[in-house]
């Protein structure tokens, strides 16, 4: 159809040179993550449902222009999105959300940042290999269902370091957001700055723009959720007490 298709046009945006064509299906998948970031901050469970439209819309946009790494990360937002809508459905038996705004524990966080770092370190010395094997997979995988699709010809990334703490840091985080810890909110911080800098640099500017938008939803969402998790916090001193 018309809509899935990027070359199907909604409006050319006077950004830097020669502009930008904003397609239909760009800008609705890049309003659903929007509303699913500001929804997921004020803790509504409806976040998931936005966020459920972006992945899907931004996997066929990565399919067209041939990011397939791109696109095995948003399957796997896919299928994280439909748990975090599970676990933040579950209620206990006296029909409280079972689930509590919190912070990691300081062992917690202490194997959050190990795997993190070791994980950066193994992506950004292989990220080309990585992304190579993970471009054929997904290839073979639509081959075997009938796209008539070639493995493309991918260049080395231009930003081996950044991107991989991008996408290391974006998996972390959407695992901790649908465990509903504090953490996700200061992580995406700087996921969203890192992508700021590397989309201007790019001369990528409507991304650049939307995710300076994106990280003044996360520095919100940080401040909405620590000041959700005092009032547990106090109660469980005066339970100690």
């Amino acid at each position: 159809m018309d809509f899935f298709n990027i070359d199907n046009i909604l409006v050319h945006i006077p950004l830097g040179t020669g502009g930008y064509n904003l397609s239909y299906i760009e800008a609705i998948g890049t309003i659903a993550g929007l509303l699913c970031i500001w929804l997921a901050s004020q803790e509504k469970i409806i976040n998931y449902l936005f966020g459920l439209i972006n992945v899907s819309l931004f996997a066929v946009i990565f399919f067209q222009i041939q990011l397939y790494a791109s696109l095995i990360l948003q399957i796997f937002f896919f299928a994280a999105n439909i748990y975090g809508w599970y676990a933040w459905s579950r209620v206990n038996e006296q029909k409280q959300i079972e689930l509590k705004i919190r912070w990691l524990n300081p062992k917690q966080m202490a194997i959050v940042a190990a795997v993190s770092i070791f994980a950066i370190l193994i992506m950004t010395f292989n990220i080309d290999q990585i992304f190579g094997y993970m471009a054929k997979v997904v290839v073979l995988a639509l081959q075997g269902i009938g796209f008539n699709i070639i493995i493309p010809d991918l260049q080395p990334d231009a930003f081996p370091f950044w991107d991989s703490v991008m996408t290391v840091l974006s998996i972390v985080a959407m695992i901790l957001m649908t465990r509903k810890h504090i953490e996700n909110w200061l992580i995406w911080v700087i996921i969203d700055v890192i992508s700021v800098v590397i989309y201007y640099y790019q001369g990528v500017l409507a991304m650049s723009l939307q995710y300076i938008i994106l990280t003044g939803i996360a520095l919100n969402g940080a401040r909405l959720w620590i000041k959700a998790a005092k009032p547990a916090d106090n109660n469980q001193t005066e339970n100690v007490n």
